[in-house]
Order: structure tokens, then sequence, then C-alpha cells
């Protein structure tokens, strides 16, 4: 598995820090993510040679195959993880823990995907055999224990207290084997494939994880919501499309919340957006350039350091109810240019009571980013790749300033600001400074 030495070439970091970068830029950041897995996987390899030695074979066998596992945002998460309590010397064991021996199930579901024949013992994780990327075999009784992988000529076969064989298209379900299913999209000729990963127990750490996999019924209402998304963004948001056609790769239902759509994504599972049920395809559509926008800074921040520690500061940020560090707010204006962004071409599509909500929602959000962005740009705690890529930033939203907005609009923007702030400081018993965006809350 090779390594080469990654930059961002000028062009793409200017484009990135204006908020946009399109699929050049997002190309670049995947195969940036991409070294990034291979180093944490050699360094667990060198306590799990055996699984390493098959990760090796396969690498030999059909390179895209393994590379298809790495990086998987799972197996980036898990290796991220694994890797650090190793260094750190804290690792944890059990059902959920950091193991090294899960290089194993990475290097099988490698094999598997390059049609080798192979054989390697896998633990149980959870009551299955989870193959990263591919889906779990359902053991019964295999808790707390291991299965062997093996392919001898024939399909590839998981053999524990009995015998699971795994389906010559791995993302469709069979008997004892739960697929990581795949949504597609098309529109205008173009294709976007993602795959439902709601079985890993590492596919999004810290998050409120939907506690059941998707029905084929729940499953069939992500694909309408991503079909009529995928030609929302092709219509009417171009590059937020082809960023995320490179760059997202995963989609993991989290708990639904009663009257609102959440989502999240984790700079340790790169390619991964983790959301509740979409209620529409406006919703989902926005969705995705708020969660794009995360991964392209996490992605930037893994090749060139932006920020310099800034101690126990903490700030207001106009989209979160806690208070952030200066990195949290950071990523919430990056991830809110992309907001203000997206309502700012989508509100002159909408019409009547939605257009005047829309033109709301990109005043608010682009007030807010602006004042985060100031905030962040006079913290003094930028290095000076970072003073450029926030002034860039700033740029962006001055240009914005222009725009024209209604009114009503904008009334209705400073109403919900103002709702927000005031929640914020009773929650946290802090006032906070009269500037629309981030700001630093005094000690």
């Amino acid at each position: 598995m090779s390594l080469k030495h990654h930059i961002i070439p000028d062009e793409h970091f200017q484009a990135l820090g204006s908020g946009a970068g399109g699929a050049a830029a997002a190309r670049l950041l995947l195969s940036a993510q991409h070294s990034k897995h291979v180093l944490l996987i050699h360094g667990v390899g060198r306590v799990a040679p055996e699984a390493y030695r098959l990760l090796s074979e396969a690498q030999r066998h059909r390179p895209e195959a393994v590379a298809a596992v790495l990086r998987h945002p799972a197996v980036g998460a898990w290796a991220w993880r694994t890797y650090h309590a190793l260094a750190y010397r804290a690792l944890a064991t059990g059902s959920g823990g950091h193991s090294p021996a899960r290089l194993a199930a990475v290097a099988a579901a490698a094999a598997v995907r390059s049609g080798m024949d192979f054989e390697i013992e896998v633990p149980a994780e959870e009551g299955g055999i989870m193959l990263p990327s591919l889906g779990r075999a359902v053991l019964v009784g295999s808790a707390g224990s291991s299965a062997t992988v093996r392919r001898a000529g024939g399909p590839a076969e998981v053999i524990g207290d009995e015998t699971v064989r795994i389906p010559d298209d791995p993302h469709q379900d069979a008997p004892g084997w739960q697929a990581l299913r795949r949504l597609e999209a098309t529109a205008h000729g173009e294709t976007l494939s993602l795959c439902v990963d709601d079985l890993d127990p590492y596919r999004m750490p810290g998050a409120r994880l939907a506690a059941d996999r998707l029905s084929d019924d729940e499953l069939a209402v992500w694909g309408e919501a991503l079909r009529r998304s995928w030609e929302l963004m092709l219509a009417h948001h171009r590059t937020v499309a082809e960023e995320v056609s490179v760059a997202t790769s995963v989609l993991t239902p989290l708990t639904d919340v009663p009257g609102d759509q959440i989502s999240g994504s984790s700079r340790e599972a790169f390619g991964c957006v983790a959301l509740s049920t979409p209620p529409d395809a406006t919703t989902l559509a926005l969705t995705f350039a708020h969660e794009v926008q995360h991964g392209k800074l996490s992605a930037v921040l893994d090749v060139l350091p932006l920020l310099r520690p800034s101690g126990e500061r903490r700030y207001y940020a106009p989209w979160r109810d806690d208070p952030r560090p200066l990195g949290g707010l950071f990523q919430g204006a990056y991830a809110y240019v992309g907001v203000s962004g997206f309502w700012r071409r989508q509100r002159r599509h909408e019409r009547g009571e939605a257009a005047l909500a829309a033109s709301a929602e990109f005043y608010r959000w682009w007030e807010a980013a602006e004042g985060a962005t100031r905030v962040i740009a006079e913290s003094g705690f930028l290095t000076p790749p970072g003073e450029r890529f926030v002034a860039r930033m700033a740029g962006t939203l001055n240009a914005w300033r222009e725009e024209e907005v209604s009114a009503e609009a904008v009334e209705k923007a400073h109403r919900d600001a103002a709702a927000h702030r005031r929640m914020w400081e009773e929650r946290n018993g802090m006032v906070t400074p009269s500037s629309p965006g981030g700001a630093t809350i005094p000690g």
C-alpha cells in the first residue's frame, strides 16, 4: 500500500476557502484521506501481522478492492481510534472497543471484494461477523467468539456454529447475511450511489444512532428522498452535487426526533453523513450542503494546520446550544457559509411563504456566518494558511452583502436569531455580546 505526500494547490485552496471547491478539490481531499487511512492501518498492523499480511495479499491481487474497504468511513473511524489507543497505551477491549483484532475483519472484507481464495479467523461483534463496507453475517451464539471467513474456489463463506454464504453481490440480503444496502439516484444522466451503513459499530462515533436497521419500506422512503434531492442539487446546486458525488459515500441513520431533522459528520469517519429520516428533498439537499462543508474542512485540516491551540476560550455560535471552542466555531462558520449559500440559490426557486422562509434563512445564516468568521479572523489563533483561508470565507460572505432581501425576511431572520440568543443565555447562564455572529464569552 503506497503513500504520497499531499499538498493542496493554491487554486484549490482558494476555492475551498471561498466555501466551494467542486469535484477536483474533493478528489484531492479524498486521496489525502485514503493515505491517512493507510497510515493508520499500517500502525495497527504492527500488532495484527496475520491480518495485515492478508490485506497486503489482497492489495497485490486487486488494489481497488482494498482501496474500497480502506475508504469506508467506519474503517477510518475504527483505525483512528485503535491507532490512538495503541499509541497512548489505552486500548479498550470488549464489544465496541478499539481492538486491533478487527483488522482481520477489514482484511476479510478486502479479500472478499478481491475474489481471491483465503482463510482468516474474524472476531464476532454484537452477535455477528461484521465485514466493513459489505455487511454482517448473523451467527446465533457467536457473541464473544469468532468465526472463519474463507473462499476456497467457490463463494465466500462465514463459518461458525453454522455457515453463512456471502452472496455474489454482498450488498443484497441473503439467508444469514445482512447487507449494507445501496441507494442510487439518477438525474440528467448522472448517478449518485451511496451505501446505507446501519450495522457497523463504528459507523458514526458518538452519534445517536438509530436503534434498528432500516426496514425495506423505510429504505424506500430514503431512496425517494435521495432521488428528488439529487435532481434538486443537479438543477440548482451543481457544486454541492459535484462535491457530494466525490466526497460522500455513506449514509447512516440517526434516531428520529419528532418535529426536527438532525444530521452530523465526524472527522474520524470521512465520507459519512449521519441523519434522521429526511422529510423532503429540499431538507436532504440542505443536509448535504451542510455536511459536505464539515467533511471538506476536516480533510483540509488533516493536510494543513489552520489554527493554533486556543486554550479554554469558548464562543457563542448562533447555530449551537452550547459554548464552542474556536475549532468548533470555525467548523460551524464554514458549514454555514455552505448553508447560507444554499438558501441564497434556493430562494430564487421558491414561491409564496416558502420564498419568504428561504430568504429569511439565507439572511439569518449569512449574518451568523459573517459574524463568526470575523471573530475567527480577529482571534489571533490562525496560522498564516488559516488567515488566507478565513479571508476567502470572509470575501464570499462580503460579496453576498449586496443581495436584495425583503424587509419582512430580514425581520423574520432577526426575530429567529434573537430567540436563539435568549434561549442560549438562559440555558448557559451567560450574557453574550451583541454582535450577530460568534463572539467570545467573557470569562
